[in-house]
């Protein structure tokens, strides 16, 4: 026996350090895979209200993009993190990687190149309108000229540029669409701009004496989400799961609930 001790002592020091090197093999394979599973990062812009985004006491609860991100998220297997951020800074936190995934935009809203994210397949399509408290069958934009116009702070519009850069219609940037809205029907300027999904939902419940009225469109564009094209992150999944739910029809019934 007393022989036998120094020769188990002898391998007690390799049986700890395999133990030591197994444990430590098994909590960075756990790590790695709580990296892959991490939560997905969706932009939710600041400027946006309903019908594309509640928000209550600072979070988001319903609208179109909530319900398309909880799908998406749901559809790949994977948490949502709904990121919120100033419009202003959407381009570098895309630039930056803070976001994983940011829908309803276009590419000729945005200047940066986007190298770093690919685009979906076009989803919808948005009108952007000028609208009015009251119909004007013989709207056109000259009646524009020298006349506030009600705008959301960071929005761009191209369909207007020009008039804005000669400085013969002039931008009233309020944070949000439903503030342009509200100020139009406070009366505050005679002119807004809307897209036709808040116009529809800020119509919904008011009588047609009160409905605020379109009285022109500026421009349409394809919408589309981008998609961070990274090893942490299902773009291939997610940007399949888009193309799923368009034609499934899960897209449209989404819409529809808002309307």
């Amino acid at each position: 026996m007393s022989e036998q001790i120094p020769h188990r002592r002898q391998r007690c020091p390799a049986l700890t350090r395999l133990c030591l090197l197994g444990t430590l093999l098994l909590a960075v394979g756990v790590a790695a895979f709580a990296q892959e599973q991490r939560p997905l990062r969706f932009a939710v812009i600041e400027g946006w209200a309903m019908p594309m985004m509640q928000f209550v006491d600072g979070q988001t609860t319903t609208g179109i993009l909530y319900d398309l991100y909880m799908h998406l998220a749901q559809k790949v297997g994977r948490d949502a993190e709904l990121v919120l951020i100033p419009r202003l800074r959407a381009q570098s936190a895309r630039a930056r990687g803070e976001i994983d995934v940011h829908c309803y935009v276009n590419p000729s809203w945005h200047q940066d190149s986007h190298h770093q994210y690919i685009w979906s397949q076009p989803l919808l399509v948005h009108h952007d309108l000028i609208v009015g408290r009251s119909a004007e069958p013989d709207f056109t934009l000259e009646k524009l000229h020298g006349q506030r116009l009600g705008t959301v702070l960071g929005f761009n519009y191209p369909g207007l540029q020009a008039l804005f850069d000669s400085a013969r219609v002039h931008r009233e940037d309020v944070r949000t669409q439903a503030l342009v809205m509200e100020k139009l029907e406070a009366g505050r300027y005679r002119y807004a701009v809307s897209n036709n999904l808040s116009l529809d939902w800020f119509n919904r419940h008011r009588s047609k004496a009160e409905r605020l009225h379109a009285l022109g469109e500026i421009s349409s564009d394809l919408i589309y989400c981008l998609v961070r094209d990274a090893p942490d992150v299902p773009t291939q999944a997610l940007l399949g799961a888009l193309v799923q739910m368009k034609q499934d029809g899960e897209l449209e019934a989404i819409l529809a609930r808002y309307r």
